[in-house]
């Protein structure tokens, strides 16, 4: 037996929480956005004849496009960064990084962006909310004299997204079991079945009924903030009034929540929040 005062504190459970950018963190898709700023017309049309052909990675359409489509070879950084400025982001992304990185009692937090939109465009979108170094995208080398993309140097699609996963649990010492994917389309399924495999949790953002089959959950919101409540009461076991109670105390309330395998949840910002302090629930698991 232990004497007492040599008994250690139980170390933090650290969970890595991994999300999609492209209609996942914003509402429309980049390829979109930067095809009107370049008046490039039957954008989709591109998209689903990439698709058809199997010619690249589901997710990896832009990118081939930008190296290689005539109306996107004339594409340089500053034309990324632009695209990224007029993206439309979920609303509650500030509200989603200050709680994970405030943690919980017993747990701790690190977020990442996990896509294949070109990460300039991921970084100036999502800029003063998420930090650079935490989003991983597509990485193009441009030409020195012309500034045009010369080349892909990485694109985070398909097995791609499960790569960088690993890296980073690697790297955070995440096991596994406690990665959490967020996404919202079929380039996500490879990625959700590979954390699936390893016990570890996924929620999508959409409908899409192909993803829909392979997610843990699914939430439907307007309000990235919503994927808190699956976090909370899936794979933290909380109880529903304990997650009520940390909305209410962030100044948001959960108007809608319609309890099954897929959660459809309204947040309204109901003022301004009260003083947060973290939330201890005696039901959490690891």
């Amino acid at each position: 037996m232990l004497e007492e005062g040599l008994l250690k504190p139980s170390p933090l459970r650290h969970y890595l929480i991994a999300s999609d950018f492209d209609q996942t963190l914003s509402f429309n898709d980049s390829g979109e956005v930067l095809a009107e700023l370049l008046g490039v017309r039957a954008f989709k049309e591109k998209v689903t004849g990439l698709a058809s052909s199997h010619l690249v990675q589901q997710g990896a359409e832009l990118a081939y496009l930008i190296r290689h489509d005539p109306e996107f070879r004339g594409v340089r950084r500053e034309h990324l960064i632009e695209a990224g400025r007029r993206a439309h982001l979920r609303h509650g992304i500030a509200a989603l990084m200050e709680f994970l990185q405030q943690g919980i009692t017993g747990c701790r937090f690190s977020f990442a962006v996990v896509s294949a939109a070109p990460r300039e465009i991921a970084v100036s979108a999502l800029s003063g909310i998420v930090p650079p170094e935490h989003i991983h995208g597509t990485e193009f080398d441009y030409d020195p004299t012309s500034g045009e993309v010369r080349a892909i140097t990485r694109v985070p699609a398909g097995y791609g997204k499960v790569a960088v996963l690993e890296e980073l649990e690697e790297r955070l010492g995440v096991t596994a079991n406690r990665t959490v994917y967020v996404g919202d389309g079929s380039s996500d399924v490879h990625v959700m079945l590979h954390v699936n495999s390893r016990d570890g949790f996924t929620i999508a953002v959409s409908e899409n009924r192909q993803l829909a089959r392979i997610a843990r959950s699914t939430v439907l919101s307007d309000n990235a903030f919503g994927i808190v409540v699956p976090l909370l009461e899936q794979v933290l076991a909380w109880p529903v009034s304990e997650i009520r109670a940390l909305f209410e105390l962030r100044g948001l309330t959960l108007e809608g929540w319609e309890r099954a395998r897929m959660d459809r949840v309204k947040i309204d910002e109901a003022g301004p929040p009260a003083h947060v302090t973290p939330l201890r629930s005696s039901q959490a698991v690891g």
